[in-house]
């Protein structure tokens, strides 16, 4: 197991490094991109397995004990979370090998992707706050240059409010890890999580946890710090939007459970109150941005906000059930979020365009693309029987447990406006006829991608919509280890004694 931890990390490194080596074979580049992922993906399956078989997991890298060395430590949420971002470093990279122009790929794509995801496994495996801070600085370069890749207008405006809030947060996180440090004399989260709960500082803590709340809001997108991304992710090509989406926020939404979990519990009713309102609020702000939406991605990318809202619903409620709602809802959205960007991809490749009053009749011309499409999309808005509906079900079932009757009907109403924004897609995109000039004829166009770059465009999509349907028609396994996932969260001894060997 010990051999496994450190593999997430060291093969995107290593797979950077060689694409850079191969920056003039581009061929070759591509090879060892799909290579890397996949011994990423098969990795990630083993580790997954075996912290699933034996309880959480550590290694102290370079032999220095915990709390003073590197500690890489994976419990079966962080196991969870490397194991999808392997799913989607896989499936995007094969999306990739189509959708990606020589251009983009000349200027590095391949050696920044994998960078991009060295820095996400590194931010779930990492049991320090310092090393997450320098993992989360590893996705926020090579986001930043992914996000510009290629030079063009909309990629660089939407960049610069990316970069800018995003360094904001940074400099918040780093501020925050050092007077954590100060009072502490730790950074190994193990280690402060026993001292955060002895310390006389509690109103140090507070302010502390809200400086954290706040860094990784930002990153999250969470209300009222989300207009950076529906801003930047609709601008650059698709599997860099497709990765955004499925792995970003998703990170930030980690590093609060985590913190939240493990470190912050001195003052729950302040704390996950506070967190609840943020989702909420966060829910209806993402939802009506898309409803006012009329461009394939932007609506998209508004629902990532509206969507953290729910992963954020979970731990502010903070019951056992709730958290295990709320990372069932993660592993959902991470798979039907990617898979809905790597369909408006290939919508706009066929269309010519993401704007959905120039586009109609693809559902005539391709009925398989609509077919698709319903699958992830149904899912988002928490249709029966597929993943979002059982993801959505456990959060309200825990909001009624504990009488939250507002996040309930909020959650409910917003299910309902997504459902709306899906159907509207469905109906510009699909349902009415092309317009007038509009692309739709797959014998007669230039922009439909040739058979064989199809193909590579399609599997990924089949793959994911195919474990949309999995999780849930099989609901019942996949819950299980959210279940197991949130009480590992609600008590962390095992997290504890695996860093540190000793009982907390």
């Amino acid at each position: 197991m010990n051999l496994l931890l450190p593999l997430p990390i060291l093969l995107p490194l290593l797979t950077a490094i060689g694409t850079l080596i191969l920056w003039q074979r581009r061929l070759a580049q591509r090879v060892l991109a799909m290579t890397g992922s996949s011994f990423l993906l098969i990795a990630s399956i083993a580790l997954f397995v075996g912290v699933y078989r034996g309880g959480p997991a550590a290694v102290q890298v370079g032999n220095w004990p915990a709390p003073f060395g590197i500690t890489l430590v994976a419990d079966l949420f962080s196991a969870m979370m490397v194991l999808l971002a392997a799913i989607k470093g896989f499936t995007v990279t094969m999306y990739s090998l189509a959708a990606i122009d020589p251009q983009r790929e000349r200027y590095g794509y391949q050696p920044l992707s994998q960078l991009l995801l060295m820095g996400v496994c590194g931010a779930f495996l990492t049991g320090d706050m310092f090393n997450l801070y320098v993992c989360f600085e590893i996705m926020l370069m090579s986001s930043f240059v992914l996000l510009t890749l290629g030079g063009e207008r909309g990629q660089i405006e939407g960049a610069i409010k990316y970069v800018t809030l995003n360094l904001m947060s940074s400099a918040i996180f780093l501020a925050a890890v050092g007077i954590l440090y100060g009072i502490t004399g730790a950074l190994n989260m193990a280690d402060l999580s026993q001292k955060l709960a002895t310390t006389d500082r509690q109103d140090l803590v507070t302010i502390l946890a809200m400086m954290f709340l706040i860094a990784f809001g930002i990153k999250a997108a969470v209300f009222p710090l989300f207009f950076w991304l529906p801003a930047s992710y609709h601008t650059p090509p698709v599997p860099v939007s497709a990765i955004f989406a499925g792995l970003l926020t998703k990170v930030g939404v980690y590093a609060i459970i985590r913190v939240f979990t493990l470190l912050f519990t001195h003052d729950p009713s302040f704390t996950h109150t506070l967190i609840l309102g943020i989702g909420g609020l966060t829910m209806i702000t993402g939802v009506l941005g898309a409803a006012a939406q009329m461009e394939f991605r932007r609506i998209l990318s508004f629902h990532i906000v509206s969507q953290i809202g729910y992963m954020l619903m979970g731990l502010g409620l903070n019951t056992a059930l709730a958290i295990a709602g709320s990372v069932f809802y993660i592993f959902h959205h991470m798979i039907v979020k990617t898979n809905l960007f790597l369909i408006a991809g290939v919508a706009e490749r066929f269309g010519g365009t993401g704007k959905l009053k120039s586009l109609g009749g693809l559902y005539a011309t391709y009925t398989w693309l609509g077919i698709l499409f319903l699958i992830p999309a149904m899912s988002l808005a928490g249709m029966p029987p597929l993943s979002g509906f059982w993801a959505k079900f456990v959060l309200v079932k825990a909001g009624l447990d504990v009488s939250s009757y507002l996040i309930v009907v909020t959650a409910l109403v917003v299910g309902l406006l997504t459902l709306f924004s899906m159907t509207k897609i469905w109906n510009e995109v699909f349902w009415k006829a092309a317009p007038h000039g509009a692309i739709s004829d797959p014998h007669g166009s230039s922009s439909v991608p040739h058979q064989g770059k199809l193909a590579w465009m399609i599997v990924p999509i089949v793959i994911l919509a195919t474990m949309t349907l999995i999780i849930g028609l099989y609901t019942e396994p996949f819950f299980a280890l959210a279940t197991q996932a949130a009480e590992q969260l609600m008590n962390n001894d095992a997290y504890i004694r695996a860093v540190l060997g000793e009982s907390p």
